[in-house]
């Protein structure tokens, strides 16, 4: 008989560091265009998987002197390599188990529509039917975490879960599988609203006095607005103080240049954890030693 334990062993052993189940029934009242439901109409789960992104990856940005690691190892390698192969894996358990699974990694070009908004990008795609939202449906991967209890999302909007904070990428596949769900996350509180993700943020990305709120599986979730283009551009491209690149480095980091290093969201986040003594994951030194570089 399959049950959401051997289904988490396999995952497990696949090479996920973190395992979920929520019932599709917990996306009720998702906008149409980022509910999973109208992926697989028939699907009875979502299985939430996490990958740990190495804290030492984080080390030479921390440190200024190298970003390759970052970049490949903690970012586009879990993202284009790890992902898909274990999520192969999990998705032919099912398949050998008897049933489907639409395998959702997080590396497609989610490009046609506006992750925030839903709303269809001109002259990309349409609706097959009226009753359908238009391809491809968007799947917020923080938010389905959530509602497999992996942990809470913070203001940042990054999901924190008590063995990594900050610090995991996600991937989900949806299945007609009946299995258990886990419960939503009860606690202990991550998220103390510290603001130091926003006040790091090279972008000022983060909004420190305007929210956005939703509700998920009856659990309302608020984290800071956040200004995706701002985003979007430094974390590629930082502002010069915090950017030792000359020139445009996109031919040698092409996918993965996280030059900023996630320094607001993910970093001080990290730290902030780690110094409360709320993550299960501990280490031997703690992660910043030294007063973060600045180029004057």
């Amino acid at each position: 008989m399959l049950t959401s334990e051997k289904v988490k062993e396999v995952a497990r052993a696949a090479g996920a560091d973190l395992v979920g189940i929520a019932p599709m029934e917990r996306f009720e009242g998702a906008p149409k265009q980022f509910d999973p439901r109208y992926i697989f109409p028939d699907a009875q789960t979502m299985i939430v998987l996490g990958f740990r992104i190495p804290r030492g990856s984080l080390r030479g940005i921390e440190e200024g002197t190298f970003y390759v690691s970052y970049c490949g190892m903690g970012y586009a390698g879990i993202n284009w390599i790890l992902q898909p192969m274990v999520i192969w894996q999990v998705n032919q358990f099912l398949e050998e188990e008897g049933y489907e699974a639409v395998p959702i990694p997080n590396c497609f070009p989610w490009c046609g529509i506006s992750t925030q908004t839903g709303e269809l990008r001109e002259g990309w795609s349409r609706p097959v039917s009226e009753d359908k939202p238009g391809p491809d449906v968007f799947v917020h991967l923080r938010i389905a975490a959530f509602a497999a209890g992996l942990g809470e999302i913070g203001y940042s909007k990054l999901l924190l879960t008590p063995e990594f904070g900050p610090r995991q990428r996600l991937a989900c596949l949806i299945t007609d599988a009946p299995l258990e769900p886990d419960p939503l996350y009860e606690g202990p509180e991550l998220c103390d609203r510290c603001m130091l993700c926003a006040r790091d943020c090279t972008g000022g990305a983060i909004s420190t006095d305007e929210t956005v709120r939703i509700t998920v599986a009856g659990r309302e979730v608020e984290w800071g607005k956040i200004d995706i283009a701002r985003c979007t551009e430094s974390f590629q491209s930082p502002p010069p103080e915090h950017n030792p690149f000359l020139g445009d480095p996109s031919p040698v980091y092409w996918y993965g240049r996280a030059l900023e290093g996630a320094r607001g969201c993910m970093r001080a986040c990290m730290v902030h954890l780690e110094e409360q003594g709320k993550l299960r994951k501990r280490f031997k030194r703690p992660f910043r030693v030294r007063k973060p570089w600045r180029i004057e």
